[in-house]
């Protein structure tokens, strides 16, 4: 239990900082951040890439979705289905759901082979590299099924909060690579 306290505790310190971050500063940090993520993903060659519809405090992906769209890049994005989420195409119109996130209408169920770059939001991270998030477990479970059918993980901040303590738990999900500015 005690170990839950200091994650909640961080990811509580975390949430603050983002917050104030996104009040000033967000639209040139989230710039830094897409230029190095689009120069990853033309590094790597993706054609198949996950990322995510943005909340207030993440990093705002919709300039970088549409350069990738005018490219014909295969953009997937979390669909919320109970506990966890399944991917979906990346299509308009985009609905307002539960925790104010946005996202595609649901389409039908298909198997996406491999995802060549996964881009997933953060709150923080600890020394072990692995994901403190919202506190849904939504990426973890995900992940845990999918881990297997993906290349590259990587997490993306507008500042990297960082516990220098082991804070998260063996299924939190684990970067390859971590982008902020």
């Amino acid at each position: 239990m005690q170990e839950e306290n200091s994650k909640t505790r961080f990811r509580k310190h975390c949430l603050e900082r983002l917050k104030r971050i996104s009040r000033q500063g967000a639209y040139r940090r989230d710039k830094t951040v897409l230029a190095l993520l689009y120069r990853e993903i033309l590094a790597l060659k993706a054609k198949n890439i996950m990322l995510y519809i943005p909340l207030g405090m993440e990093v705002n992906l919709n300039p970088l979705i549409k350069r990738l769209r005018r490219e014909k890049r295969l953009l997937y994005v979390p669909f919320m289905e109970g506990k966890s989420f399944r991917l979906v195409k990346y299509r308009y119109p985009l609905e307002t759901k539960r925790f104010g996130i946005k996202e595609p209408k649901s389409s039908k169920q298909y198997r996406i082979k491999q995802i060549d770059i996964a881009i997933v939001p953060i709150v923080g991270m600890d020394a072990t590299q692995r994901r403190v998030g919202f506190g849904k477990g939504m990426y973890d479970r995900f992940f845990e099924k999918e881990i297997k059918n993906i290349k590259k993980t990587v997490f993306v901040a507008r500042e990297l909060c960082y516990s220098k303590k082991k804070i998260t738990d063996h299924y939190d999900i684990k970067a390859d690579m971590v982008i902020v500015p």
